[in-house]
């Protein structure tokens, strides 16, 4: 990859380190966290490791493992009741630790670039985002207003995002998740940094935005000798990019060494976990014909539950530029107990398609009937109530699907009220029912949402959905937000339930690997068009179009070599 145009020299905090040379050094550094009316908490215990330059180093590990926190050792950005109670961190010929704010302020965001995970939470909402992605070059002063815009504009074109000069003057809420993921990544490597800490930077892309942004990231490594700290739960991921590995486990360095040696040799169990969980457990048609020979046998005779015929639906465009047709004449089917994966990249229909399924948006042609009953957009009466009693919704991100002020008790007790379930005994058994069926314990009842896991989060979500017994469940993305471990869990759960309840799924996701879990039959959207469907295995392994075989390559450590992973389900 060429060097980006029109970047400043890269900022002079004492003489580069030439490539393998270590640019950042950390040695036994601990954290631990006050809290309130409790003994403090380690964090990190000890950590050591460091980032050559021109090489990338990644940091895996399960939520609350210490990961992320160690990126905010390294960036000084530790959250206030956080504070390092040993070790050094050096960048280059400087220490770091010890830095007042003020001296931070004059490396973070110039020699130290940082990519967060959640991008809306990232940008503000009430800036273009091309302002915000130059605002690390007004801050330390290296760019004109004009010389920022040329730059945000060339970086916005480097990372895959079309019309970038239009783009410029957009707001966070008009792009896709993906897209300002890839603002972010231009916003920190706009100063052209010695150092980038990418914290989880692909979780919430599809496969093909992600080897884009990967390939991008490798690229600077190769061109600028720049040193990336890669923070990820997958270590397929980090297998395929990375040149060096540490496994962390409650705050500790578990497992390291070169990628190569940890793949081939994980050495402990939890790194073991992490391999199979990983999105090595997917390493082309050889795994998904091994995942895939375990699933269910669906007599041809099984009733039919959902059916589209033609459906179609366009959004009027802003600025007046042509309608977008999100969802173009798509027809399939969804047997009893059967479970019908629709992939494809961002914005290429999939969420819209659900919407008009579960009748949250009305198709503009065609038809669609759930239990033979036909979905009629805000139809009103015991007819649309019904749907919705039939028809339940789980959502992609359960930090943001769950009221914050409510208890898990109100939250489940809700749709049970909403539906006429009975009196509050009868919804109080419910309610335990629930926790039950979804692994919670009965404890967590009069939780707020806030002091659950990610994980827990996820099955309140799942059980407020099975609240009035549907039976067809459609889940947006449902796994995306969570570390690959918890992401089996829940895998595992909407199996067992499948199994135990009868339910139909209609699951959305943009990560083949799990698709390749969880579906019978596969529905693959390309820019609002059905491109191919049929059996999950004969869509895996033996791929019709270039379209799907793209996606399938895309997948991080497909390629990769290491030990054979076994199946969850062999």
């Amino acid at each position: 990859m060429s060097s980006p145009d029109h970047l400043p020299a890269r900022s002079s905090g004492g003489p580069a380190p030439r490539a393998g040379e270590p640019l950042l050094r950390v040695r036994d550094v601990s954290v631990e966290f006050a809290l309130p009316g409790r003994p403090a908490a380690r964090v990190l215990d000890g950590i050591d490791l460091d980032v050559a330059a021109g090489s990338i180093r990644a940091v895996v590990g399960e939520s609350g493992s210490g990961k992320s926190t160690l990126g905010r050792v390294v960036t000084g950005t530790l959250a206030g009741n956080g504070r390092l109670t040993s070790g050094e961190v050096v960048l280059g010929d400087r220490t770091l630790t010890g830095l007042s704010e003020r001296q931070y302020r004059t490396v973070r965001g110039k020699e130290i670039g940082y990519i967060p995970q959640d991008a809306l939470l990232g940008l503000n909402p009430l800036l273009p985002v091309g302002v915000q992605a130059g605002e690390p070059l007004r801050a330390h002063r290296l760019a004109s207003r004009a010389e920022r815009r040329e730059r945000v504009v060339d970086l916005f074109a480097k990372v895959g995002l079309r019309d970038p000069a239009r783009l410029y003057e957009r707001y966070p809420h008009e792009l896709s998740g993906g897209m300002c993921q890839r603002v972010l990544i231009a916003a920190a490597m706009s100063t052209r940094p010695k150092l980038l800490i990418a914290d989880e930077p692909t979780t919430a892309l599809d496969v093909t935005v992600q080897k884009t942004i990967l390939d991008l990231l490798s690229g600077l490594v190769e061109s600028e000798g720049l040193g990336i700290l890669l923070i990820t739960h997958d270590l397929g991921v980090a297998a395929e990019r990375a040149d060096d590995i540490a496994v962390v486990r409650d705050g500790r360095v578990v497992r390291g060494g070169r990628t190569g040696e940890v793949v081939a040799d994980p050495g402990d169990p939890y790194t073991e976990r992490l391999l199979r969980s990983s999105s090595l457990g997917f390493s082309g048609r050889r795994a998904a014909t091994a995942r895939l020979e375990y699933t269910r046998t669906v007599p041809a005779d099984s009733p039919v539950v959902v059916e589209a015929k033609g459906v179609s639906k366009t959004f009027a465009s802003r600025r007046g530029s042509q309608p977008v047709t999100a969802v173009a004449d798509a027809s399939f089917r969804v047997r009893r107990g059967t479970t019908l994966g629709i992939v494809g990249e961002s914005g290429s229909g999939k969420t819209t398609l659900v919407r008009v399924l579960a009748g949250l948006t009305p198709a503009d042609t065609g038809s669609v009937e759930i239990d033979g009953e036909p979905v009629v957009h805000h139809r009103r009466g015991a007819g649309q109530a019904g749907l919705y009693r039939t028809v339940q919704m789980v959502y992609q991100d359960p930090f943001a699907s769950l009221n914050p002020r409510s208890t898990v008790r109100s939250i489940l007790d809700e749709p049970l009220r909403g539906h006429g379930y009975g009196p509050g005994r009868e919804r109080a058994r419910r309610i335990t029912e629930l926790l039950e069926v979804t692994g919670l314990p009965a404890s967590l009842a009069d939780r707020y949402t806030a002091e659950l896991s990610g994980g827990q989060r996820q099955r309140v979500a799942i059980a407020r959905a099975l609240a009035p017994r549907p039976d067809v469940v459609v889940l947006d993305e449902p796994v995306s937000a969570l570390d690959v471990s918890v992401r089996g869990q829940i895998l595992g759960l909407l199996d067992s339930l499948q199994r135990e309840l009868a339910l139909t799924y209609v699951f959305i996701s943009h990560d083949l690997g799990v698709i390749a879990e969880v579906s019978d039959e596969i529905l693959v959207l390309r820019h609002g068009r059905i491109v191919e469907r049929g059996r999950a295995l004969d869509v895996l392994t033996d791929p019709r179009t270039e379209y799907v075989g793209r996606l399938l390559s895309s997948i991080p450590g497909a390629d990769v070599p290491g030990p054979t992973v076994p199946s969850p389900a062999s």
